[in-house]
């Protein structure tokens, strides 16, 4: 009897055990399961937030603690300012990248790492007339202590694209005219939302835009570039009738874009 009771007593706690287990592994299941949904927005808010390194110097003269906010407050992309020599997407010195900005006894210049999306709107804000205007305007004891760069920069060698400028326009029509205007020939072909060739012939990067234009969304899901990109995945095959190219193909689209004339796009919107 005594033994009898012994096991009774036994198979219920391992049936308590058992439940107990199954109701944990639900809740790691369903903890797991919130995870995965945050992820996405985890990755969306990494978008919004970059760091920016500089030398004590520049983050003693306040024209950090001017400018950064207004960016923030503009485009709602926020700026860690981390000490020089710290890993940043964007990185102001003295030494490597574009003169921005002088004062505080140096000429600033500017250095963008990666492809963070937030640090690229920063540069191109930072570079644009609303930007230099806001380092401008940064006063001490009423001195503006920053102006532009008054240096000359060194001329640049003048890059030469050795492709077929017409083999350029024929593949850019065939490959590329689905969304873009490439030339008067497809002007009502193309979707009205994505930037014409001449468009995009008035970045002043427009060249290296080009020759990675594969790796820049959202081509990577239906371009291939042969020997440069990977196979499309076969559980991610392309959405669209996939752009094939070559690299000769590329560099003939490259020297047809280098002879268009960049589009008029007119004055800056002046608000009174």
């Amino acid at each position: 009897m005594l033994d009898a009771d012994i096991g009774g007593f036994l198979g219920l706690g391992m049936r308590l055990l058992m439940t107990l287990c199954d109701r944990l592994s639900r809740t790691a299941m369903l903890w797991l399961a919130v995870v995965l949904l945050l992820l996405p927005g985890m990755g969306r808010a990494d978008d919004k937030r970059f760091r920016l390194s500089a030398p004590e110097a520049l983050v003693q003269s306040g024209l950090l603690q001017y400018i950064v906010p207004r960016f923030a407050l503009k485009v709602g992309v926020r700026v860690e300012v981390v000490d020089e020599g710290t890993e940043a997407e964007i990185t102001l010195g003295q030494h490597e990248g574009r003169a921005v900005f002088e004062g505080a006894g140096a000429v600033w210049r500017m250095g963008v790492s990666g492809t963070h999306p937030g640090a690229a709107r920063f540069a191109d804000w930072l570079t644009s007339e609303i930007g230099q205007r806001t380092v401008t305007s940064y006063e001490v004891a009423g001195v503006a202590p920053f102006r532009l760069p008054q240096v000359v920069e060194e001329a640049e060698a003048t890059v030469v694209f050795e492709g077929d400028p017409a083999v350029g326009k024929r593949v850019s029509l065939l490959q590329c005219g689905r969304c873009h205007v490439v030339a008067p020939e497809n002007r009502m072909g193309a979707i009205g939302s994505t930037p014409s060739f001449a468009v995009l012939r008035t970045f002043a990067d427009w060249d290296a835009r080009f020759q990675s234009f594969f790796a820049l969304k959202p081509h990577p899901a239906f371009t291939q570039v042969a020997g440069v990109t990977q196979p499309f995945a076969h559980h991610l095959p392309s959405p669209i009738s996939p752009i094939e190219v070559t690299l000769d193909e590329l560099e003939a689209i490259i020297a047809y874009v280098a002879g268009l004339a960049p589009a008029d796009l007119g004055a800056p919107i002046q608000v009174q």
